[in-house]
């Protein structure tokens, strides 16, 4: 196990230095191994973060983008379904619904059949056309995928 005694104080402001920048584990990791040929595993990388006291800064995850139905904006006054690759735990078939005043929910087929609706905001209810055009979208949908 690497000690982080046996670290100078140059080394030791290099990796507070690199944290600073955004640097992760792997790559402080990775340039102790580049610029100052001191080889450790990735393990002994993070003991070394939390023995330095040095503070990682974590890269802002934008939730949204990794959400396709939000990358591909539905115009306004459409309502748009799509299929899960891979359906919700009990689901025969399972996907993601937007309406069109912007609301989102999940949506589902179990085992027998019966349709299960779960919007993001509890409570909300769908205007009629919405509902018409999501039940559409949504047989259209089961009868491509062969259910």
């Amino acid at each position: 196990m690497f000690s982080a005694s046996k670290l100078t104080d140059d080394q030791k402001s290099a990796l507070r230095l690199w944290a600073a920048e955004g640097a992760s584990i792997a790559d402080l990791q990775k340039r102790l191994k580049d610029e100052f040929e001191i080889g450790i595993t990735y393990m002994d990388a993070r003991f070394l973060v939390l023995d330095l006291g040095i503070e990682l800064i974590e890269p802002v995850k934008d939730e949204k983008k990794q959400d396709p139905l939000l990358d591909n904006p539905v115009p306004p006054g459409t309502v748009s379904v799509t299929v899960d690759n891979i359906s919700l735990p009990g689901a025969l078939i399972s996907g993601k619904v937007v309406f069109s005043d912007g609301e989102t929910g999940i949506w589902m087929l179990d085992q027998s059949g019966r349709p299960g609706l779960d919007p993001d905001t509890p409570g909300y209810e769908m205007k009629k056309e919405d509902i018409a055009e999501f039940q559409k979208q949504l047989s259209e949908l089961v009868r491509r995928h062969g259910y």
